[in-house]
Parts: C-alpha cells; sequence; structure tokens
C-alpha cells in the first residue's frame, strides 16, 4: 500500500490485485494508527470503529481485549479467542494471564456477533461479570465490553457493567 499525505487528506493507493482482505487489513491498520495518535481514550466508544472493523465481517466469533495502562492509553489489542458462528470458549484464567502479561491497567473487553444482533445476550452478560471480578483481583478495571455487529452496544452504556 502506498500513502501519500497532503495538508489536507491522506491519500492511499492500492497497487496490483488487491483482495477484500488486503483492504479490511489496511483500514484496520489505518484505523489502529489513528487511535494510538489520539493517545488514549476517554470514553469506551471512541475504540467503535476500529473493533466494528476488526471483528465486523468475520463468519465466527472472536473475543478481543483492548488493553490500556493507569491513564487509558492504548497497550495493544489481542485477540483471545477463537470459536465457531455462535460461540466463542472465553477463559477467565487466560485473559488474566494476557492482563499480566502486558501490565495492563485497564480493559475493553470486544467480541463479535456474526448474526449481525449486537444485543448482549445472558450469557456476555455473565462472561462479563466474570471477567470483571477476576481482573478486579490483579487490579485491572473492566471499563467496557463490547459487542459488534452491525453496529457496535457498549455494555455500560446500557448500565450492564
Amino acid at each position: 500500500m502506498h500513502i501519500a499525505q497532503s495538508l489536507t487528506h491522506t491519500r492511499y493507493k492500492l497497487a496490483g490485485e488487491t483482495t477484500e482482505q488486503d483492504v479490511l487489513g489496511a483500514a484496520e491498520g489505518i484505523l489502529r494508527n489513528k487511535l494510538e495518535r489520539q493517545g488514549s481514550i476517554g470514553s469506551p466508544t471512541d475504540a467503535n470503529d476500529f473493533l466494528r472493523m476488526r471483528l465486523g465481517g468475520l463468519l465466527h466469533e472472536e473475543f478481543h481485549v483492548l488493553w490500556l495502562d493507569n491513564r487509558h492509553r492504548i497497550l495493544d489489542c489481542q485477540k483471545l479467542f477463537t470459536g465457531t458462528v455462535d460461540g466463542a470458549s472465553v477463559h477467565p484464567r487466560e485473559v488474566v494471564r494476557a492482563a499480566l502479561a502486558i501490565n495492563a491497567s485497564a480493559a475493553i473487553l470486544a467480541h463479535n456477533h456474526p448474526s449481525g444482533v449486537a444485543d448482549p445476550s445472558a450469557a456476555d452478560r455473565m462472561l462479563t461479570h466474570e471477567l470483571r471480578e477476576a481482573l478486579r483481583l490483579i487490579g485491572v478495571r473492566v471499563l467496557d465490553h463490547i459487542v459488534v455487529g452491525s453496529e457496535c452496544v457498549s455494555m455500560a452504556s446500557r448500565g450492564l457493567l
């Protein structure tokens, strides 16, 4: 991908044969850079565009965590679990291990619903509670759990945290 910057807009040119995955990967990279330039996440919804690009088009469920430091600056976004068309097994022990490895202070949990319906299920609410409690024990705050479908639904903004 070739990037040309001007004073008003950044222009992108994809050379040769380009697959849909190439375009989506480039878009994810652009959104990730935008998030990183922003420096920190002022509200959990700041990450919606990035998470929608990363998870929105998948045909199976994936569970990701956006790890943040104590000033809510982005440390990393990790895919921790991959599932099937209607679920993914998420293990709190592995989430805690990942948090400790990156020395995170806060987290935004995210997963997708391939059906496109982003309403959090009872299982989503239960998992969020389990992860919140497990991470709390090691001093990591869960700021939100975003469910990605045809739209992004913030469990924090719905009062489900």
